[in-house]
């Protein structure tokens, strides 16, 4: 089965394969792309950019767990001059559509990145991280609050000229109230989830691991939950979702596919198999090739329970 059968296009962006590094494990690219066949990946999503570099935490900042990680980085990076100037024209040299995931401390924030990346070529898309804390809000993380969700996306999309990516929160009570609210505001996509606010405690020390206390859990713990989402929040809109959340082969990239995603996006699993892009990819295409599948397309949403309205595929009440 020729390559083709994996093409797509994901809110404007053209996709080789549906295959996406996820904002954070993947950092910049730089140090995996080398390792990496042409083609492995359908797109890079780069590492948190915010305006001014940002050290991140004190460590220790990474501790690993029975079944994936714990990490609590804090947006450690160069900043989007530095990003722009030195690290985009590198990545450029691979062909790949680079879509660029911004964080900030306050709306104006998000809104300086977008306006200064607006003038750098190169770049396909942007992937909001909402799961930031607003300090405008107490501290409250904007990806809580579907009404301050609504209002950062809608901004955004005010000035951008190119696909805009909200990547939502995990930590909330009901993923589809925050993920309807970016629909709303216009969001182009919506990608999801981040990681899980989890802790770990060292016995001897009887202190918290990590140096900021709490931190990202991730890996392939959070996969039944992340996927749960997926399918909920597939029920609830009707733009394109990246799916992810403990994906570690080509089998759990298709039960995000089925429950609704488009595209997936890897994370963790590259820190153990820098290859497992193009096993997911083999996977999926030796699956499709079984089935007499001729398009990956006709796989999304295939799990979930649908109905006809006026031609489109729909979900059940």
């Amino acid at each position: 089965m020729h390559d083709s059968s994996l093409e797509m296009t994901l809110s404007g962006i053209r996709l080789n394969n549906p295959i996406l590094s996820a904002s954070g494990p993947f950092g910049y690219g730089l140090e995996y792309l080398p390792l990496m066949n042409k083609g492995d990946l359908g797109a890079l999503v780069v590492t948190g950019t915010t305006f001014e570099p940002r050290p991140g935490n004190p460590p220790p900042r990474i501790h690993e767990t029975p079944a994936g990680m714990l990490n609590a980085v804090g947006l450690e990076n160069c900043g989007v001059e530095q990003f722009a100037k030195e690290i985009l024209p590198k990545l450029a040299e691979y062909n790949l559509p680079i879509i660029v995931n911004i964080a900030g401390k306050t709306i104006d924030e998000y809104i300086k990145i977008v306006e200064y990346l607006e003038k750098v070529p190169n770049i396909a898309g942007y992937e909001l991280n909402i799961s930031c804390p607003n300090v405008e809000q107490g501290g409250m993380a904007f990806g809580t609050d579907p009404d301050i969700a609504y209002t950062l996306t809608e901004r955004v999309k005010q000035i951008s000229t190119k696909p805009v990516i909200v990547k939502l929160s995990p930590n909330v009570t009901d993923i589809t109230v925050i993920a309807q609210a970016a629909e709303a505001a216009g969001a182009d996509c919506i990608s999801l989830v981040n990681t899980f606010l989890a802790m770990a405690i060292d016995i001897e020390k009887q202190r918290p691991v990590l140096g900021n206390v709490v931190g990202g859990l991730s890996g392939p713990a959070i996969r039944p939950i992340a996927l749960r989402m997926v399918w909920q929040a597939a029920s609830a809109v009707d733009i394109p979702i990246i799916g992810m959340g403990g994906i570690d082969s080509w089998e759990s990239a298709l039960e995000f596919i089925l429950a609704g995603a488009t595209a997936v996006a890897v994370g963790t699993a590259f820190f153990t198999n820098p290859g497992i892009a193009q096993e997911i990819k083999q996977g999926l295409q030796a699956y499709m090739e079984k089935n007499m599948i001729d398009s990956l397309e006709k796989l999304v949403g295939a799990a979930l329970p649908q109905k006809t309205v006026g031609g489109c595929i729909g979900t059940d009440d």
